[in-house]
């Protein structure tokens, strides 16, 4: 790939970017929470996550609030006979569940 191709990628990319990031601002309704972080289990199991307000919520709360709407960018999705969180895909890593700091 030449020079010109890799910059327009790149162009692309960000444009990208920027248009996800302002879906997600204007897809959050003010009613909705923000996970900003989580509690792990000696497994490294997700087992309780921390709101924006500083709410705290073990696995099960915060899958019934993520079904009600209440939170904001998650998932729930039905995999190995149960309901797993996850977070919506959205291209950005450091925002997964995986990736947000322990408290």
């Amino acid at each position: 790939m030449d020079r010109f191709q890799q910059a327009f990628n790149q162009y692309k990319n960000q444009a990208n970017q920027d248009e996800i990031q302002s879906e997600i601002i204007e897809g959050m309704s003010s009613n909705q929470e923000r996970i900003v972080a989580v509690k792990r289990n000696d497994d490294g199991d997700l087992i309780a996550f921390q709101t924006e307000s500083g709410r705290q919520l073990d696995y099960v709360q915060a899958l019934s609030e993520a079904k009600e709407g209440k939170l904001a960018h998650v998932d729930v999705f039905h995999k190995y006979g149960r309901d797993i969180l996850r977070s919506e895909p959205d291209g950005n890593k450091e925002n997964n569940l995986d990736s947000l700091p322990e408290f």
